[in-house]
């Protein structure tokens, strides 16, 4: 591969193209980023810090807006979007100036030229990027070398599966020599009409609302540069550019024990599996993921520890709701008191049926009291430590662990 030539294709489509399409009202994105939010996003990335809003944040290939997004979440953050695409950073500019951004600096530069900033963040956030470029492990370790040691990172590549009819329809473009422009684009979108219903697009097609837009259907199906991630190619990508993998953003998708598969005759099979080939497993089992969307770190991170509820230390969890996630009271199973549902889970069978006592629980996370003072007795711990892995698992609440660190060095 001419990585040369690629990466200045894939500028150019960028500019033709700009992604996703720009926008100029940000008002209900800025409304919806409270404190109780921006808690509950912090403590995803870092579970056993202490709450803070003013991080450095460098968002990479930040398109037309996800820059400006970012520094409306965090108004206290210093936010830095790059861009290879001029045209892209034009549009960004506009909502800085237009929404008053002091805390955002825009840059047009490619992620592989990282280093050129000068300077490390706290947070970088890097979604359907690296799978664009001609040499993703390039970009990843410019990141690594950007990254702070306690740093964290949102890594989002696209996964093969769910993707099949998209790769089906790019080999069909490129056997037809469909360009970009905006008749072909046209043209292709009529065409699209005629797909049969049973074509591997079609679910790719109905989940997809901005499909119709010009600039997402060429980034979707003419793209000059485009890969996808299994997990196990994703964990050695991961591991290949210095980091760690830390989680899924949203985990229930990906863990045997929650869902249908927990109740097959297969799910003694795969809790036998280390965790990461149960993850490869369960993607293979699902079928239609169309992306993976995962938390990490720097490998010499020193002092990296996952949330477990091993030993005693979780008692000090403070449980803090993932602002997404619903309650359900009626039509419920027996026995069940309400069931609970993170509303950005896409897979139906991932609810989470609690009981009475449970509820009450449930009911009484504030943000502010721990798992330990929240029950009393040693006989209500083990429903407690149950009851919030469950939570945890099913992406229904994040925890925030300092009290347990600082418990632990006292």
């Amino acid at each position: 591969m001419d990585v040369d030539r690629v990466a200045r294709e894939v500028s150019a489509f960028y500019e033709r193209h700009p992604y996703p399409p720009p926008v100029d009202d940000l008002e209900p994105y800025r409304k919806l980023w409270t404190d109780d939010r921006r808690r509950a996003d912090a403590h995803l990335y870092w579970p056993h810090a202490a709450y803070r809003d003013d991080r450095t944040v460098l968002v990479v290939g930040c398109g037309t807006s996800q820059a400006a997004r970012h520094a409306l979440r965090w108004p206290r953050a210093k936010v830095v979007g790059i861009d290879v695409s001029l045209s892209s950073i034009e549009s960004t500019e506009r909502l800085k100036h237009k929404y008053g951004l002091d805390n955002l600096e825009l840059l047009q530069l490619p992620v592989e030229r990282a280093a050129e900033l000068r300077r490390s963040f706290d947070h970088i956030v890097c979604t359907g990027v690296l799978h664009h470029l001609p040499d993703p492990d390039a970009g990843l370790r410019a990141l690594h070398g950007v990254l702070e040691p306690d740093g964290a990172m949102q890594l989002m590549v696209y996964a093969p599966y769910g993707r099949a009819g998209v790769y089906l329809l790019q080999d069909y473009c490129r056997r037809l020599g469909i360009g970009a422009t905006a008749q072909e684009i046209k043209a292709l979108a009529q065409s699209l009409q005629a797909i049969p219903p049973d074509h591997p697009l079609m679910p790719v097609l109905r989940n997809s609302p901005d499909f119709g837009n010009e600039a997402a259907l060429a980034d979707a199906l003419l793209h000059p540069c485009d890969r996808a991630y299994s997990v196990p190619q994703m964990m050695d990508f991961i591991e290949a550019g210095g980091f760690r993998f830390g989680r899924w953003i949203e985990q229930a998708a990906y863990l045997p024990q929650c869902g249908v598969l927990a109740s097959t005759p297969h799910h003694a099979l795969l809790a036998r599996l280390p965790t990461p080939e149960q993850y490869a497993a369960v993607e293979l089992f699902r079928g239609s993921m169309i992306r993976h969307s995962a938390v990490v770190y720097r490998n010499d991170r020193p002092d990296h520890e996952p949330i477990s509820f091993q030993g005693e230390a979780w008692l000090d969890y403070v449980p803090v709701r993932v602002p997404d996630t619903i309650m359900v009271e009626e039509r419920l199973p027996p026995g069940a008191a309400a069931v609970l549902i993170n509303r950005h889970h896409t897979y139906t069978d991932l609810y989470l049926p609690i009981n009475a006592h449970q509820k009450q629980l449930v009911d009484s996370i504030d943000g502010q009291r721990s798992i330990g003072e929240m029950v009393s007795g040693s006989a209500l711990r083990n429903v407690a430590r149950v009851l919030f892995e469950g939570l945890w698992w099913y992406d229904q609440v994040v925890f925030d662990g300092s009290r347990a660190r600082n418990q632990a060095s006292a």
